[in-house]
């Protein structure tokens, strides 16, 4: 926003990107002024004109962005530091300091007086340490400084974030080295540094590190297959992805009345309202008035920091919204989701909202998750996944085609790993997500070239049909020659994968890291083997073909909601269903795991040792916090709310017999019996997961414990919860501590 405001007449103050000065014009003088200045007039009120930039003239202001380097460095700088960026060329000092003096002068400029190293530790948000830009001056004060070593390298304590292991309490120095492949940027007053965090020994803490190992793997495989078509000028391959990300939003008060809400992220108890989404009325419905004021604000947010947000629209629950940004390179996709969900939170909150990002925030209606949409692309901007007009006759395609594929059917078990976590496994399986199967969607004409390969036969193409809609009025248009599957885990859709798995909540790091290299370790194999080849349009096609054989079990294009779908999966196809972070996360340390994503350097074997055991602590927590916070519920709200009803029924029924001892009062007598009946039933219930709690703590192992807390402690929550939600359907809304569903799921209006 920017301001004029009345001074006296003929005088004005304009404030421009937080810098105020003078103008001394007439009313229509300074409206045109403003007008030219900043693009558009938005409103005139009162004492306050408010004018509002052009999107692409604010877009990208709080990131020291491609076009900021060009302005603020010299010519030779800024070669140098685009070669590091794109080719991974050696940092020099002299380099870094010249950045970090024009990286300091510009984020001064716009308000900085702080900077950090912000991160990603394997907690699953982002992390920061604020330091000040000033230094004392010899002749008393301060000066402004900011040194290439300080914008290479920070020393967080290493010894206080989740390491698996690797660092003990005592050994606390870490590191966070500068990612200059993504853009620095100002959040509030900070200038904010993306970077990497290693310990130190050098073994990654953070989602950061192996991220980029992993584009490293997948680039250099990938250019040695296209070397073999004959591609000498790409310099290299990256992988693009554009996150879905799904939301609910509901007001603040609803969320603060609600322990379950504030302690865990998702309702611990609560009986189904009666409207959920039976009548498909909010899936792309109409946007509510504050709602899209809160979009609105979001998108004004996120454009600032040059994140491409593009779609919103309401999803299908009530109150469940959805975000899309356009494709980005990887690791900046990864970096950009994690600062829009700090952002969706931070904005909901001005708007007296919250935004829940739970997996799983509502029983009985849908969750939310994450479409990480997944494609590679050379840098002169070739996707290497489109197939064109006749992917028949594509062999580009069709091998980088049966590299996922091949990868996907191989590492089914990193897939589903890459995505586990205790709030996803709520949603997984559900009717509104894939299910834990991982499987591919091809659609016909795929499938109908790789059968014509498979089976050695002419391939007749497909036809292209035109919709006729019968109204004249109405345009013509070709149907796509493939339909898309909402119920696949990982789809082809046109150019690019959807893989569908991903929780609301969830780093979009782990799935990316495990796709990257699984697809890096298939182009391997290809690469081996082509170059050796005598004849290598004939070891080509042979080796399509083979892999086509080999691992068409993992195509499936059909329901992935069907139960005998699952069957045939799992007893025909051979197809792993791991239903539970605590099945799939030990999958990590298997051989075939450890000896695929060391070989490429990827992870060590320690820092996946590292992994499994913080990914199932995590898990355990999270349960166990919820586990906690529901007897806790039960104890000091629940319960006597029940009590407090039924004595009140009670002394209705005394009341009643008082007046005429004929009367039966069976209405009362009836339901206090049933809730008496439910109130001792969950004093036992409570007592059962209290004592499935205390035998955790008996685990020799955090395997152990994730096994026992998915097969005891998780039952008992869901023994306690029924008897809570029947009594919540009986009991008076006055008496009910908290808002119910049908309160929070309607209050938005």
């Amino acid at each position: 926003m920017y301001y004029l405001l009345h001074k006296g007449k003929g005088v004005c103050e304009i404030q421009i990107s937080e810098t105020p000065f003078l103008l001394y014009h007439s009313a229509k003088a300074r409206a045109s002024i403003m007008e030219n200045m900043t693009g558009a007039l938005v409103a005139v009120g009162g004492r306050r004109i408010t004018i509002m930039k052009k999107i692409p003239e604010y877009f990208g202001c709080k990131v020291f962005d491609d076009r900021e380097m060009k302005a603020n460095l010299s010519a030779k700088v800024y070669q140098s530091l685009r070669k590091t960026i794109d080719e991974g060329a050696k940092l020099d000092i002299t380099v870094a300091n010249s950045v970090a003096a024009a990286m300091k002068d510009w984020a001064v400029a716009h308000g900085a007086t702080h900077y950090t190293h912000w991160f990603q530790p394997l907690t699953g948000i982002t992390a920061e340490k604020h330091d000040s830009f000033i230094s004392p001056s010899p002749a008393g004060g301060v000066i402004m400084e900011f040194s290439g070593k300080e914008l290479i390298k920070g020393e967080p304590d290493a010894s206080s974030f989740p390491s698996g292991g690797l660092r003990a309490t005592f050994e606390a120095r870490g590191y966070t080295a500068w990612d200059p492949t993504s853009y620095a940027f100002v959040k509030g007053k900070t200038l904010c540094i993306p970077t990497a965090f290693c310990s130190y020994g050098g073994e990654a803490l953070d989602k950061k590190t192996p991220l980029l190992r992993s584009m490293k793997a997948l680039n250099k495989q990938a250019l040695r297959i296209l070397r073999l078509f004959g591609n000498k000028d790409v310099k290299y391959v990256s992988t693009s992805v554009g996150p879905e990300q799904e939301y609910f939003l509901i007001t603040k008060e609803m969320y603060d009345q609600r322990r379950d809400l504030r302690f865990t992220g998702r309702t611990l108890f609560g009986a189904k309202p009666p409207k959920g989404q039976e009548m498909d009325d909010h899936y792309f419905g109409v946007i509510k008035p504050r709602v899209e004021a809160y979009m609105e604000d979001l998108n004004k947010e996120l454009w600032k920091l040059g994140i491409l947000a593009k779609t919103e629209h309401n999803e299908v629950a009530p109150a469940q919204h959805e975000l899309a940004p356009v494709y980005t390179t990887t690791n900046i996709a990864t970096d950009h989701n994690q600062l829009t969900m700090e952002i969706m939170q931070k904005v909901a909150a001005k708007h007296g909202l919250a935004c829940l990002l739970h997996e799983k925030p509502f029983a009985g209606v849908n969750g939310s998750g994450k479409h990480n949409n997944w494609s590679i692309s050379t840098d002169s901007g070739v996707n290497l996944l489109s197939p064109g007009d006749t992917p028949y006759e594509n062999a580009q395609f069709l091998l980088f085609l049966c590299a996922v594929i091949k990868a996907v059917d191989d590492y089914q078990d990193l897939l589903r790993l890459s995505v586990a976590t205790a709030g996803n496994d709520h949603r997984l399986g559900a009717n509104e997500a894939p299910p834990a199967v991982v499987s591919i969607f091809l659609g016909d004409e795929l499938n109908a070239v790789l059968e014509a390969i498979e089976k050695d036969i002419p391939y007749a193409g497909t036809q292209k049909t035109q919709m006729k809609l019968g109204v004249d009025v109405l345009p013509k248009f070709n149907r796509d020659t493939t339909d898309r599957n909402r119920t696949s885990p990982f789809a082809f859709t046109g150019n690019k994968f959807e893989f569908r798995m991903l929780g609301s909540s969830n780093s979009i790091a782990c799935a990316n890291i495990m796709l990257n290299s699984a697809v890096a370790e298939s182009l391997r194999i290809y690469a081996d083997r082509l170059e050796k080849a005598e004849d290598f349009e004939t070891a080509l096609h042979a080796m399509i073909r083979k892999t086509i054989q080999d691992h068409k079990n993992i195509i499936f294009n059909g329901n992935g909601y069907d139960e005998s779908w699952i069957q045939e999966a799992t007893q025909k196809r051979g197809l792993l269903n791991y239903r539970t972070t605590a099945d799939c996360m030990p999958h990590l340390l298997d051989k075939k795991n450890v000896e695929m994503l060391t070989s490429h350097k990827v992870f060590s074997e320690a820092e996946l040792r590292s992994r499994c055991e913080i990914m199932l602590e995590n898990y355990c927590k999270t349960i166990i916090i919820e586990a906690n916070t529901m007897t806790e519920m039960v104890q000091t709200e629940i319960a006597p709310a029940v009590s407090a009803y039924s004595l009140e029924l009670s002394k209705t029924a005394a009341a009643k017999k008082a007046l005429d001892a004929k009367i039966a009062c069976s209405y009362e007598k009836d339901l206090v019996s049933r809730l008496s009946g439910l109130t001792d039933e969950m004093a036992v219930k409570r007592e059962e997961l209290i004592q499935a709690l205390s035998e955790v703590q008996q685990a020799e192992n955090v395997i152990q414990e994730s096994a026992m807390i998915r097969d005891e402690v998780l039952a008992k929550m869901e023994e306690l919860r029924a008897v809570c939600d029947q009594a919540e359907i009986l009991t008076a809304k006055a008496y009910w501590p908290f808002p119910t569903y049908g309160d929070i799921l309607f209050s938005v209006r």
